[in-house]
């Protein structure tokens, strides 16, 4: 599930990329061996679609790499990808030797600033990927919510309540990075602190395909009765239960009704948990006469059955 934008990105990564002093030269394009360049460390994201790059790789076979990739040269040999992964892993598929590329300068807190911009703004990351990345800046960086919020361009609120998300159980997580729950499904999670509780509860939300309103009011009420979830589950494996039955003696009932206007009298059958029987009517030895001979020779006198075409037993 890919991260939505919230609202603008304020300055963003355009003034990360522009404000900087660039000789004309730095800022010419220049021919890179991709295999000189190396993957940026500070990547935030971490799930990339290979049909997509496949499409990708195809695309740069017939027109080339449209826009430059950007890097920064590595003080001992080679370049670390700044901007642009997808593009260098779809070249390296289409088996370029050389990509184009901006050499700029950034510093470490730049670069990881740029990764985490570039992929918000294409909506590249899955929730968690992008709480991760938060989580990262802040601890590595020194920065506060709020100092974080200005340089991506997101709210602080956003960037709590994406922060938060980290404090859910793993699973509750795989099932947030597969796209099966938003953040708004998950978030009233958080107020249940028993790990298992928190994935039952998630389950639920999920069968059962819970709005974020009625996702805070179903938690809501677990945190009165922990046993809430429970009532809930018998209820409703109650209700299948009756169903079921229900379906059986519907079963029954349309079976007995065939039977009835084939042998033209009342049959009963009587379901059982290990065996069933059937009971046919008769009210004389004429009556148990006909009926031996519709049980024993269903057929008139040419040979032919007389059951109808769709009778089954």
């Amino acid at each position: 599930m890919a991260s939505k934008a919230h609202g603008g990105l304020g300055k963003g990564l355009g003034a990360l990329l522009k404000n900087r002093e660039i000789t004309p030269a730095k800022d010419q394009v220049q021919e890179i061996p991709a295999a000189e360049i190396q993957a940026n460390r500070y990547q935030p994201r971490q799930n990339f679609d290979e049909s997509a790059l496949q499409d990708l790789a195809e695309s740069i076979k017939q027109y080339g790499i449209l826009q430059p990739l950007i890097v920064r040269r590595l003080p001992e040999k080679g370049y670390e990808l700044i901007a642009g992964e997808r593009r260098l892993r779809a070249a390296r598929q289409a088996g370029l030797e050389k990509v184009p590329a901006l050499v700029r300068e950034y510093n470490d807190a730049e670069i990881s600033e740029i990764a985490l911009i570039e992929n918000i703004q294409r909506e590249n990351l899955n929730i968690i990927e992008e709480a991760e990345a938060y989580a990262f800046l802040m601890k590595n960086f020194n920065l506060t919510q709020e100092m974080l919020a200005k340089k991506v361009g997101r709210s602080r609120p956003h960037i709590a309540n994406s922060l938060r998300l980290l404090d859910l159980a793993e699973g509750i997580q795989n099932m947030l990075i597969a796209g099966d729950l938003h953040m708004g499904q998950a978030r009233p999670l958080l107020s249940l602190k028993d790990v298992q509780l928190q994935l039952d509860a998630a389950m639920y939300i999920l069968a059962n395909h819970l709005s974020s309103r009625q996702a805070e009011e179903f938690v809501r009420r677990l945190l009165e009765n922990p046993d809430y979830l429970k009532t809930l589950t018998e209820k409703g494996e109650k209700k299948a239960g009756q169903a079921e039955r229900e379906k059986a003696d519907a079963f029954y009932q349309d079976a007995e009704n065939r039977l009835h206007e084939f042998f033209g009298t009342k049959v009963n059958i009587r379901p059982g948990k290990k065996k069933s029987r059937i009971e046919i009517e008769f009210y004389s030895e004429d009556d148990l006469e006909r009926l031996l001979e519709l049980l024993v020779k269903p057929c008139d006198e040419e040979g032919k059955s007389i059951l109808p075409e769709d009778f089954t037993v």
